[in-house]
């Protein structure tokens, strides 16, 4: 089970530190991702951080956010600066699989940025 916590309402320009938390021990040794989702669109992944500590972004949140793993306590943070509106979407944490789907999602977290 997964489970997200972090969300909120900010003005451009603002931060959010997004947490999730995994019940299951099998999150330690996987790929893991920040997903989000906004209004009208597809799903797309937009960090991720290998068990090894390699991180991955999509270019238009590159410099402004960061993804970090605490696999002792088994939780994936986000940390979000200089949000901007098209940020705004349903933020999920899951792994991040090789080939085939992500587990079974949980409910996320919503971020709105607005002025």
């Amino acid at each position: 089970q997964l489970v997200e916590s972090g969300g909120g309402l900010v003005p451009p320009g603002g931060s959010l530190r997004l947490s999730c938390t995994a019940s299951n021990r099998m999150y330690k040794i996987v790929t893991m991702g920040w997903y989000r989702q906004a209004p009208g669109k597809e799903r797309e992944l937009v960090a991720s951080i290998t068990i090894a500590g390699t991180t991955k972004y999509i270019d238009s949140v590159k410099g402004r956010f960061t993804i970090s793993r605490d696999t002792a306590k088994n939780t994936v943070d986000l940390q979000m600066n200089s949000l901007k509106s098209e940020d705004t979407a349903v933020y999920y944490c899951n792994n991040v699989p090789s080939s085939g789907s992500p587990s079974p999602w949980g409910q996320g977290t919503q971020v709105t940025v607005l002025a």
